[in-house]
């Protein structure tokens, strides 16, 4: 992909985006990296357009074919250019809605088809080597042993898991109350693991961790702060390798798919994996049957006697 010189931000197209991008927080209440992506994009478009008959704001169908076909050119991938279209969609909608548009240019766009991609799990030994890994006779192995169990065991994406506040966790009835994309509640059974660790490490470890401070949230680091995405992406690598898997392998989004693919490999129901993930759509969960008929076709081909 070749770098390109692109002009400031104009004032008045930075004030539309950041308008924008408000208006999709108290309403939608999307994610803080959804937010990102949208200003990441729409400021690049914007830049492109450099204020041409009336910038971002009066943008219509050939200016969006005309970058689109540029990034395409530029070598952006097919990927890429689905999220920026879902970005100008989102943008053209808002400004329809306000008043501000009297048509959205984006309605007959297509979006570029993108590879069907299988989600990678891990096999069920390595999950139970990895859930192994940390060194629960210390403070932080007990809080990683709680934290992979309970993503192993209920599928939260990882920034559902870092985000859990200690309310959301009803040992007695052995539930977790997640808040997940759009501030949508669901309920998800712990399993008796998970919820084994879980009381072990509320026990003996977080009041550790919280060295006498009122903390909200469930997972902490040394001295009281809530553990971040991005400690937890690093404690899985670093126990992945402990328990051999290739730090390629191995991811929190890894856990997740190996949740969902594990759950349907034993007969769970679609339905009932759709709740679990908190996936608005069945088509969102349906990938995973693809996983599960290629497990089956191994299995079949490794078994049986003409496979």
């Amino acid at each position: 992909m070749r770098a390109m010189a692109l002009p400031t931000l104009r004032d008045e197209d930075h004030a539309a985006i950041e308008d924008f991008l408000d208006a999709q927080w108290a309403e939608s209440g999307v994610t803080a990296l959804t937010t990102t992506g949208y200003r990441r994009d729409l400021q690049g478009f914007a830049r492109w357009r450099d204020g041409a008959n009336g910038g971002l704001m009066r943008a219509d169908r050939p200016a969006l074919f005309d970058y689109l076909a540029w990034r395409t050119r530029d070598g952006y991938s097919p990927r890429s250019n689905a999220r920026l279209l879902t970005a100008l969609r989102a943008f053209f909608a808002f400004r329809l809605r306000r008043g501000d548009r009297k048509d959205d240019p984006t309605a007959l766009l297509e979006p570029p088809r993108l590879p069907r991609s299988l989600p990678k799990a891990l096999a069920e030994t390595q999950i139970d080597a990895l859930l192994a890994a940390p060194a629960t006779d210390t403070t932080d192995g007990l809080r990683d042993r709680a934290m992979l169990e309970l993503m192993y065991a209920t599928g939260l994406r990882v920034s559902e898991l870092v985000d859990l506040p200690s309310v959301a966790v009803n040992l007695r009835q052995g539930v977790l109350r997640v808040r997940g994309k759009g501030g949508r509640e669901r309920l998800v059974p712990l399993g008796e693991e998970a919820q084994h660790w879980l009381e072990r490490y509320l026990a003996q470890a977080r009041p550790v961790l919280a060295a006498g401070r009122a903390q909200a949230a469930l997972f902490l680091q040394a001295g009281g702060d809530a553990l971040t995405r991005q400690q937890f992406w690093r404690l899985v690598k670093r126990h992945g390798s402990t328990a051999g898997i290739e730090s390629r392998r191995i991811s929190p989004h890894v856990l997740r798919h190996s949740f969902a693919t594990h759950l349907l490999n034993h007969g769970a129901d679609l339905r009932a994996l759709q709740m679990l993930l908190g996936h608005s759509s069945l088509s969102t969960t349906q990938i995973y049957t693809l996983v599960a008929r290629e497990h089956l076709k191994r299995l079949h081909a490794r078994h049986h006697p003409r496979g």
